[in-house]
Parts: structure tokens; C-alpha cells; sequence
């Protein structure tokens, strides 16, 4: 054998060695965060134990700790400089090396914390809320933000462009394991710091609660219905006073400047109704618009903040405090109380202010028995998280260094956000039949890219988004009380609902087309950056219209395509759909 064959001979030794080498190592490794993935299904239902969440999380972090170092000894690094190859294997480093640095410095010492908390001591006493227990975890989970921010950006530097599909797919799902963990952990500091201020620390706080009614579709769930001040004080918290939206006068002009781009979409509506101010899906917007109009029926009187929930976020309420009885003597229970404010009671009460009673009393029974500790504090973290993520429980505060808190979060209920793994489009519903025929309403939306490439920038293609609206109310719903129906005020058979779609397309893409069936209207325009397409459409019992939308991006775009929607009775949209190439 000459010498030239014997190097050839050496060096097919030694690639096969090390593809042995690296393969089995790489099977080890998916071995280890394997077990760890399924630790991470688990630990959703150990979120009711948190010294069990602590115990898994620390088993985890040895896993993921083995993996990392299976993934980063010299021969994986020296195979990373293989071209085409050296890109997967680079890739599956840094993915292990982030998962590891997640899970054992910033999410297991985390957990060790959240083990120590007392939840009880959060439940409300003789209508006094102490924020101490959550204002000592801050500063940990803040920590463990910072850390799993870095761990997240670290991932997110990886080119996609250059994967396989595979293991593109497991940067993708390690990317939102990493933002659900850094979501939730920064929740959690964001509450530490938040909540002394906001429950009257500092000096007394009055907030306005409004309670949105889903039976009437707002771009934010629904009209503003009903409401009350709260007034708070050294986390001691009353109820003052009750309204309807009865209560407030329609005024000839806007009470705040909404500025050309969102009356060119709007209109002046939005400022001059309360039961509009959920119409522009920017909670910032409305909170403002119910401050100015608070103060202009009240003597001036300048709130502090105002918060937003619904029907659907108090079922889930109910979980925790079980059923409530009202002053009528309705038993309001998680399953049923959706059906009964916002069906029944139309069906019950002929007068809109017996209407109004029978709901201001529904709501004085449920804050007397969540502020004197009538429930599980568990099940109620989980209930405002759960209202939180659908975007039915919204907080704005008066107070600069509160709202910044508030900023970047699920609470804000600002406009659709997109970023560099996600570019996010906004489907927002409106009545525009003045009547309460949402409820038998039905809303999907589904959002895909139609044909799209992925390169080292980002993707380009044609992304579609699909609204669909169903109105599922009975053949004979021109019997309907007129309050339901509003009784062909608007020029509609009653029965038939009229719906106004907002569609937002993310920052930088454009309008390729759009469809619809049945009667309609289009306008639109742009709203802070994004082009907005309106659409009216007529739907008859029974019926159904589709509304197709079709938009491009100017520039590479995010892989991932989002909707952010209206929460309506039945859910809130989070359908997602990433660029497969």
C-alpha cells in the first residue's frame, strides 16, 4: 500500500470515527432533552406544587447540563467547520447550550423561590390585599428574565436559513419554550413591582372597572356596558360607585384629539360614545378616552387607571371562588354565567335599567366575595393569567412609571407587535347593528403563508389571512326582544347582524387583494405604521361570509405569521403558522 493510501486510509478512519463519534453523541443528547421535554409537558400540572416544580426543574437541569456537554466537546467543534454539515451541528450546540442555561440558572433557582411563596397569603383579608409575598419574588424573577432573555437572543442569532428542515423546527420550538419561560418570569417581576403602587402604597388610587359586554363586538371584546369606581388605599379596596353606560351623554365632538390617522379610520365615534371607546384596539386609546369622559360627568375627578374585563374572564373567575349568588337570588357558576348576562337577562328583563340593576348586582356579589378571600388563590392566579394571555383583562394606569410596568405586556392591549421571529396581523370585529345578536355570532380567522422562502435575512412570500363569521341565531330571531334584534334600526331585517372587520397588517407588508362574500363595504387606511383594511359585511341567520385577505411583505419578514383578535363568547384567536421551506 503506498503512502498516499495509507493517508487516505487514515483519514476515512478517522471520518468515520468521528461520524460515529458525533452521531452517538447526538443520539445521547436527544436522549437528554427528550426527558426534558417531557418534563416539560409535566410540569403543567404541577403548577398547583411548587416544591414538586422545583424538585422536576432540578432533575431537568442535570439533563440538560449532560446534553450540553454530549454537544460541545473539541471533535462536535471541529465538525462544526464542515460546510453545509458544520451549520446543523452548530445550531444543535447552541440550542443545548441555551435549554441548559434556561433551565438551570434561570428557571430552576426561580422555581426554588416561587416554592417558598405562600400563595394564601395573597388572598384578600376583610377586603385588604397584601402585594408583600409577590414584592419579594420580583427581584428573583426578574433575574431570571434577564437570563432567559439572553438565552432566547442567543437563539435567535442562529441563521435559519442555512437548517434543515428539522432542525430549524427545534430552533423554532426551542425559541418559544425560551419566550414562554421568559413570559412567564417576567409576569412575575412585572407584579412585584407593579402591584404596591397600584394598590395604594404610595397614596390612594381610584380606578375605573369596566366590564365589557361580548354580546355587543368591540375591536377590544365589547361595548362597555357596565361599570365602577374602585378606590384603594394602603391595599385596603372598596367599591364607591356603580354606572351604566345609561349614565353617560353623547357629545358632539371627540373629548380627545384621536389624531388624523385613527379618524380617518374611525371616525369622531370612538371619543363621543363610551359604548365606542373599545373600538380602536388600543387599550391605551380607550383607557384615556373613559378617563376624559369619566371626569367630564364627574366633576372633574381625575382617575387613576382604568381596568377591563368580561364575561368570559369571570367564568373563569368563578373557578376559584365557586358560585355566587346574587342579590335576586341567581346562582352565578363558571359554566353558566356567560349564558345568563349576556342571553338571559335580555330575555328576563324588559327595561334596559332593570337590565342594568340586575348586572350591578352580579357585580357587587362578585367583588364582595373576591375582596373578603372567599376563594383559592391557585385557581385565581391561574383564572388572570388565563384572562390575561386572551386579552380580556386590560390595565391602563394614569401613572407614567406604572404604565411603563404595564408596556410590553398582554395587559397593555396595544396594537399588534411584531418582531424578528414573529410579524403579527390584527383581526378586530365590530357590531354595527346597535343590538346584542353577538352572542348567537361566531368568529374564526386563520392566517398561512400561501408560498414563502426563507434566506439568511428572513422569509418572502404571500401570507393570507381568512375571517370567517357564522350568526347561529335561531330562524325565528326577529321575535327577539327589539333591545337584542336593535329592530331593523339600522335597516336591517332583525335577526340580520352587520359586522365591521378591521384587519392590521404587520409594519412593511402590503395589499395584495381581498375578498368577500356576500354585501359589503371597504375602507381602511393606516394606524401607527400598519396598513388597515375595513370591511362591512351583512349576515343572515343561518348564514355565514368570508372575508380572504392577501398581503406581502416589502422586506424579508419574521418566519412566523400570527393573529392577534377580538375575544369574543367563543375565544380568542391564536392561530400561528411558520414558513416551511
Amino acid at each position: 500500500m503506498t503512502g498516499a493510501w495509507v493517508v487516505i486510509v487514515v483519514l476515512a478512519a478517522a471520518i468515520i470515527a468521528g461520524a460515529a463519534w458525533i452521531g452517538i453523541r447526538a443520539a445521547l443528547a436527544h436522549g437528554h432533552l427528550r426527558a426534558v421535554q417531557a418534563t416539560a409537558q409535566d410540569m403543567r400540572s404541577l403548577l398547583d406544587d411548587p416544591t414538586a416544580m422545583a424538585s422536576t426543574l432540578a432533575e431537568a437541569a442535570d439533563h440538560t447540563a449532560a446534553a450540553r456537554a454530549l454537544t460541545s466537546d473539541p471533535i462536535w467543534r471541529a465538525a462544526e467547520g464542515i460546510p453545509w454539515l458544520g451549520a446543523q451541528l452548530g445550531a444543535v450546540g447552541v440550542l443545548t447550550g441555551a435549554v441548559d442555561d434556561a433551565v438551570g440558572d434561570a428557571l430552576t433557582p426561580l422555581a426554588l423561590s416561587v416554592s417558598q411563596l405562600d400563595l394564601t397569603a395573597l388572598r384578600p383579608q376583610s377586603g385588604r390585599i397584601d402585594p408583600a409575598p409577590l414584592a419579594g419574588l420580583g427581584a428573583d424573577a426578574g433575574q431570571a428574565a434577564e437570563r432567559l432573555q439572553a438565552a432566547l437572543a442567543t437563539v435567535s442569532q442562529i441563521d435559519r436559513g442555512a437548517l434543515v428542515g428539522p432542525v430549524r423546527d427545534a430552533v423554532d420550538q426551542v425559541a418559544d419554550l425560551l419566550a414562554t419561560a421568559h413570559g412567564g418570569a417576567d409576569a412575575f417581576a412585572r407584579a412585584g413591582d407593579l402591584l404596591p403602587s397600584m394598590l395604594g402604597a404610595e397614596g390612594p388610587r381610584d380606578y375605573l372597572l369596566l366590564f365589557q359586554n361580548n354580546a355587543e363586538w368591540r375591536s377590544l371584546g365589547g361595548i362597555p356596558g357596565a361599570m365602577a369606581l374602585v378606590h384603594v388605599e394602603d391595599g385596603r379596596v372598596e367599591l364607591v360607585r356603580q354606572e351604566s353606560t345609561a349614565d353617560y351623554r353623547r357629545y358632539r365632538e371627540s373629548v380627545l384629539d384621536l389624531g388624523p390617522e385613527v379618524r380617518g379610520i374611525y371616525g369622531e365615534n370612538p371619543g363621543r360614545w363610551i359604548q365606542n371607546i373599545t373600538q380602536v384596539p388600543d387599550f391605551a386609546v380607550s383607557a384615556s378616552l373613559a378617563q376624559e369622559m369619566w371626569a367630564r360627568e364627574h366633576g372633574g375627578q381625575r382617575i387613576d387607571g382604568v381596568i377591563s374585563f368580561d364575561p368570559v374572564a369571570l367564568s373563569y373567575l368563578l373557578k376559584a371562588t365557586g358560585p355566587i349568588t346574587t342579590p335576586t337570588g341567581d346562582r352565578l357558576t363558571a359554566s353558566d354565567v356567560v349564558k345568563t348576562l349576556l342571553r338571559d337577562s335580555y330575555l328576563r328583563f324588559d327595561r334596559p335599567a332593570d337590565q342594568d340593576a340586575f348586572f350591578a348586582g352580579a357585580a357587587e356579589a362578585v367583588f364582595s366575595t373576591v375582596t373578603e378571600g372567599r376563594l383559592d388563590t391557585t385557581r385565581l392566579v391561574s383564572a388572570l393569567g388565563r384572562a390575561a394571555d386572551e386579552r380580556r383583562l386590560l390595565v391602563w394606569s394614569a401613572h407614567p412609571a406604572d404604565q411603563a410596568i404595564i408596556e410590553g405586556t398582554a395587559l397593555a392591549g396595544r396594537l399588534p407587535d411584531s418582531d424578528d421571529r414573529t410579524a403579527r396581523f390584527g383581526v378586530y370585529l365590530n357590531d354595527g347593528t346597535g343590538s346584542k345578536m353577538d352572542f348567537y355570532q361566531a368568529a374564526s380567522s386563520t392566517v398561512r403563508w400561501v408560498s414563502c422562502e426563507s434566506g439568511r435575512d428572513g422569509v418572502t412570500g404571500l401570507a393570507e389571512v381568512s375571517v370567517t363569521i357564522e350568526n347561529n341565531a335561531p330562524a325565528d330571531a326577529a321575535d327577539l326582544p327589539r333591545y337584542v334584534t336593535s329592530g331593523g334600526k339600522y335597516g336591517l331585517e332583525p335577526g340580520t347582524v352587520r359586522t365591521v372587520a378591521y384587519i392590521y397588517l404587520p409594519p412593511g407588508f402590503d395589499l395584495v387583494d381581498a375578498s368577500v362574500t356576500g354585501d359589503v363595504g371597504f375602507g381602511g387606511g393606516v394606524h401607527d405604521g400598519r396598513r388597515v383594511v375595513s370591511v362591512s359585511v351583512d349576515v343572515e341567520p343561518g348564514a355565514s361570509a368570508t372575508l380572504t385577505l392577501a398581503a406581502r411583505p416589502s422586506e424579508p419578514s419574521a418566519p412566523r405569521l400570527a393573529l392577534v383578535s377580538t375575544p369574543t363568547i367563543g375565544g380568542a384567536s391564536g392561530e400561528e403558522a411558520t414558513c416551511r421551506t
